[in-house]
Formats: C-alpha cells, structure tokens, sequence
C-alpha cells in the first residue's frame, strides 16, 4: 500500500510539473534538456508508459477506501449479520458492509464450516481465481514495447543513413592540436631540418613576412625512399611551431561515387583555414596527383577532378592564411606538373637515407627506453647497416629488444643487435629445415665460390658473412659490408660485382660439374645490372652514350600501349648481344678466378660443411692458406645438435 501511494504521489508530481510549466511546448523542451529534443521525446514517452503501467492501481486505490480488520472481527461481525456480501480469493477475503464500508482480511486457516455459516446468515459470496498483474499485462505489454523499441531503431537508422548521405564528402583528416614530435626525435636529416626552419619561423611569426610584402612557400613536398622518416619530419615541424596538424592519406580523398573525392579537399581545406595557423599534411599524394592522362581511363576519372580541386584549393589561400600544405612520396616522377609548378608545391625537399652519422643517431634516439648492455656500441651498428633507413633501424631495435626478452635477459646485448641485424638483412634462420646432404655440399661450394671471386676482386665491397644456414627463402647467404656509403658506381665496379654475383653459379660448375637452381636470384641481379649498364648508363662502348630505356617505363600504361620504341629492332638486337657479352665475359672471368683457387674452393666449402658460418676473420685466414682452430667441446656439441635438426 505505502509503495503504491508513493508511486501515486510521483505521478501526481509529475502531471502537475508538466501542468505547471507547460512542459510540451518546444521552448521549454529546449529549456529542460538544452536542446536536446531526442532526450525530451523519449522522457515523454517512458512517463506515458509508467501511468498506463499503474494506473488500475490507481483506480483501484482511489475508487474506495478498505478497512483492514483482523479474523476475530471479521468472524464477529458475520455472526452479527452486520456484513453483505464477500469475495474469496484463496485466503484473502474483501467485502462490504450492509452500511456501506469495505473490508477486507486474510483466513489463517482452513475452516471448511466458514462458507455455511456465510450462507446461513445470507452473505452474498462471490470466489475469485487469483489474478497476477504483470501475467495480464505482460502479454499486451511486450508486443507496445516491442513495437516501440522497432520504430526508434528504425528512425534512428534513417537518420544516421541521411547523416552519412550529408556527410559522405566530409574529409577523414585527422587533426592533432598539439603534436608533440619535434626535431629532438628526427635524427639523420640534418639538411631537411634547416630547410624547414623557415617554415617553422612563418608559422610562429606569420606577421613579420607578410609586413614586408614577403610570401611563404605554399607547399612542400618531402621526395624520399620508404621509411626515411617523410610523415615524422611532417609532424615535427608542426611541433615545432606549435601548431595543429591535419594528417590525411592521398587514398582517401578517391571514391567511387564522382564529386565525393573534390567534396573531401574542399572540406579539409575549409578546416584548415578554420583553424590556421596550421599544416595540412598528405601522405602518398602520388595516389590522388598522379600525372593527368595517364591511364586507359584518360582524364576524365573521378582521382583526376580530385586532382582539379586540389590544385585550385592550393592557389585560392591568401596571404594572410598561414596554412602550410606538406606532402609526402616516393615516386616524385609520377606526379602531375601542375601540382609542382612555383606557387604550389614551391619547395622540395629530399629526405634520404641517413650516412654513418645519421644511423648512429637514429640509434640512440630509438633506445632510449631500452636497458642496454656495456658491449653495446652505436658507431659499429651504424657502420655495419649501410643504407639502412630510419624505419628499419627501428625494426632493427624492436626486433634486438624481442630477441633479449626471449632469453629473459635484463637488458639488450650487441649479440642481440647482430641476430636482429641478420634476421633483417638475410631472414629468419631456418635450423629446422630438412636439408639433405647433397644440397648442403652444393649450398657450401655455390657460397663459397662468392666468397673466392669476391676476394680475389678490387671493386667489391668487403665479405662480412657467408653462411650454410638456411635464411628466408635462400639456402645459403653471403653477406657483404660495404665501407663507406656509396651515391654513384664506376663501371669496374659493376663489372665486378657481376662476378661477384656469378661466382655461386661459376663454383657448380668448377667444383661439381653440374649446375642447379640456386643461382637463379643472381642471375637475374646480373641481368638486370648489365641490361641497365646497355640501356641506362651509357656503359656499352658498341651502343655509345646513348639511353636506350624509357625512365617512365612500367609506369604509365596508357601511354605505353600506344608508344612506339624510339629505336629500331636492329638496335634491339645489339642490345641484347650486349647484355649477354657482358655476363658472359663476367662468368668467363668468374671461372677463371675459382679454377686458380680450386683448393681454397675446397677447403672453404668443408670448412662451411662443419662450422655453417663463417665471419671475416675465418675467411681471410681460408685465403691466407691457414687452418682454422679446432671447434670446442661446447661448440661441437652445437653442431652435433644443430646438423640432427637440419
């Protein structure tokens, strides 16, 4: 009774505060909930549903007030003939008085005498089944609610669908009001930096330029190979000034539906002038900027008006719209030449790999969270992983910090970055691959016979490393250290790493007299080599200094399909004889060299066949005529138990 007349005074509450404040108007809807109609609505609607809920308790409760008597009375008051009729429900009794009030009791116990002497006295009796509310109103309940719950999800539904229809052409640029890269987590692009200290001075200090008249670059476009740091270099510069950063990939602005990919520039652009000074920043522009007309779709795709607008977003910034446009690719050659004309993508700056000093760098600013052993040394790491760029030193790292971890060690040790350093430069080393002995003999002699006319070679860089252990997809891996960090090859140099490359193939034929598959990767870095030095680099003295080779080439194939060769089949021809003259006189000269060395061949295959590894010391002691020291027990135990896994 007591939660009952509660729950009636919240109703009645309720009904008067809407009465009262004329809730259903839309201005007080807005008052209540701050605009929030959506809220409103569906307060609305539970409200109706608790009233409709409670409501034959109300009635029930309102329409007569029953007095609650105890049995003594109640059987008292039958016997005075003071009661008129009854209603049994199991136990519980109601009824009314010939005076008119009401009444009701519970029965503690079956009196099977009670309903005779009711009907003695002439009560009027009337027996009910035990009704339960919620059983009743369950049925008709479930269905409503479910009706209801059905049209919210549906109008819900429908209007997130218009949304998306309205907001299909907003832009997916990520916006970091506060990037926190600076030049302090940029090593190896010590030029780059100071190219972009201007930018960087703009964007703090916009009004100092513009007051003289002065116009900051538009654009700049960051030229690198992958993993060079372009997208790093890009967010610390707008940390550097402080200012926010809005990242987007070139792919996104391109969809199928026509018009979306111009709706995406014009909206970023649109935010961007919102919140200048800024940095707009795309990533892989070569996706949406690639050179209009190339295609067999010709220029009337959906990338190339994306194109369009970008160019025309780039040319409509004022002067006092300190909005910097930065992208980033790696195919600079593909892009249109409306986009790199002055004006929009002024500057250019190229991010290469780092040199010896750069990596050593990249080095230290990689491990500063890392535990790092007393052996570690940062000079030698960055000496032994030449063109190396920033990504794959990080790689480098995580992959040194992994190998540590696996050998529950406290910190990294520099045996750990030279596994990782392995692992990355000649692949994962299989130990579990089951390899017969005949192809070990064969892995061995064709390793060796690189190692041999390598060091019987001037223009080749040093040998780091030759190993039997299967690597990756390889059997074998010879590794080469080159000293300095070479921009440009002379000749002598390309021949000679031709034998080089040749040496493997040269051994099966010298050592073994047969020839196998497993020179098929050199070959093909030999052919492609010399047909370059033919048709590129003007190295062939019958062809002259001429390029026979389109630099575009695989690269725009409607242009390609209807291109004609800019040289006659005469020409073609020479060409090839050239290509094979000089891989033939490299495997010539390949030859040549192991015949003169056959021991060495010899001793160095068995020595693979024993050990699997050998490193630069070994080698040179090989070369020298020398004989290598006798394995330890610990290490003969190794073998022993890496030659039962192989």
């Amino acid at each position: 009774m007591v939660s009952i007349i509660n729950r009636c005074i919240e109703i009645f509450h309720i009904l008067e505060f809407l009465r009262r404040n004329d809730f259903m108007k839309k201005r007080n809807i807005k008052k209540i909930y701050k605009g929030n109609e959506e809220k409103a609505k569906w307060t609305l609607w539970i409200v109706t549903l608790i009233i409709l809920l409670f409501l034959p308790n109300i009635i029930g409760f309102f329409s007569s007030q029953v007095k609650n008597i105890d049995y003594s009375t109640f059987y008292n008051e039958l016997m005075q003939e003071k009661i008129k009729n009854v209603t049994i429900v199991e136990r519980n009794i109601s009824g009314e008085y010939k005076d008119g009030g009401h009444f009701k009791t519970i029965i503690p116990y079956d009196d099977n005498t009670l309903v005779q002497k009711m009907v003695e006295k002439n009560v009027k009796i009337t027996v009910k089944v035990p009704s339960n509310f919620w059983g009743e109103v369950l049925p008709y309940l479930i269905p409503l609610i479910s009706f209801f719950v059905l049209f919210y999800f549906f109008t819900r539904s429908l209007s997130n669908s218009q949304n998306r229809a309205f907001t299909f052409g907003n832009s997916n640029a990520v916006m970091v009001l506060t990037p926190k890269v600076t030049f302090k987590d940029v090593a190896g692009a010590k030029e780059a930096k100071e190219e972009l200290e201007e930018i960087i001075e703009f964007l703090k200090h916009p009004g100092k330029y513009i007051r003289l008249g002065g116009r900051i670059p538009k654009g700049v476009l960051l030229l690198g190979s992958p993993g060079t740091g372009k997208t790093l270099m890009a967010k610390a510069v707008a940390g550097e000034a402080k200012v926010p950063f809005f990242s987007i990939s070139g792919s996104d602005f391109v969809e199928m539906f026509v018009g979306v990919g111009a709706s995406r520039v014009r909206d970023l652009f649109r935010k961007a002038k919102a919140n200048s000074p800024c940095i707009v920043f795309i990533d892989e522009i070569d996706a949406v900027g690639r050179h209009r007309g190339a295609g067999i779709g010709g220029g009337h795709d959906e990338r190339e008006q994306t194109l369009n607008q970008l160019l025309v977003e780039m040319d409509g910034f004022q002067t006092d719209e300190a909005v910097i446009v930065m992208a980033a690719t790696n195919r600079p050659d593909i892009l249109d030449p409306a986009l790199l004309r002055p004006g929009r993508f002024d500057r250019r700056i190229v991010i290469d790999r780092p040199d010896v000093k750069g990596r050593e760098e990249i080095f230290i600013i990689h491990t500063r969270k890392i535990p790092l052993g007393k052996d570690v040394d940062f000079s030698i790491l960055a000496k032994a992983t030449p063109g190396f760029t920033g990504a794959d030193i990080a790689n480098m790292v995580n992959e040194a910090a992994l190998l540590a971890a696996r050998k529950d060690k406290n910190e990294v040790n520099m045996e750990e970055f030279e596994e990782a350093k392995d692992k990355i430069l000649m692949g994962l080393a299989r130990k579990s691959a089951v390899i017969s002995e005949n192809e070990r003999k064969i892995s061995a002699y064709h390793e060796s016979g690189h190692v041999i006319c390598s060091k019987n070679l001037k223009n080749v860089d040093p040998v780091f490393k030759v190993t039997v252990i299967p690597r990756g997809m390889a059997l074998g891996v010879t590794q080469f250290l080159p000293i300095d960090d070479r921009h440009m090859y002379s000749k002598s140099y390309l021949l000679d790493n031709l034998v080089s490359l040749l040496g493997g193939r040269a051994a099966e034929i010298v050592a073994l007299g047969d020839i196998t598959t497993g020179a098929s990767n050199d070959i093909e870095k030999a052919t492609e080599i010399a047909h370059k030095m033919v048709c590129e680099w003007g190295m062939s003295e019958k062809l002259g200094t001429i390029q026979y080779a389109d630099p575009n080439d695989s690269i725009f194939l409607g242009r390609q399909i209807t291109q004609r060769k800019d040289f006659s089949d005469e020409t073609a021809k020479m060409i090839d004889f050239e290509v094979k003259r000089i891989v033939d006189e490299s495997m010539n000269r390949a030859i040549e060299i192991l015949k003169n060395n056959l021991d060495k061949l010899n001793k160095m295959a068995n020595y693979l066949l024993e050990r699997e590894t050998l490193d630069s010391d070994d080698i040179d002691r090989i070369m020298r005529g020398e004989e290598l020291e006798p394995l330890k027990k610990d290490e003969k135990k190794e073998e022993v138990k890496n030659d039962q896994t192989v």
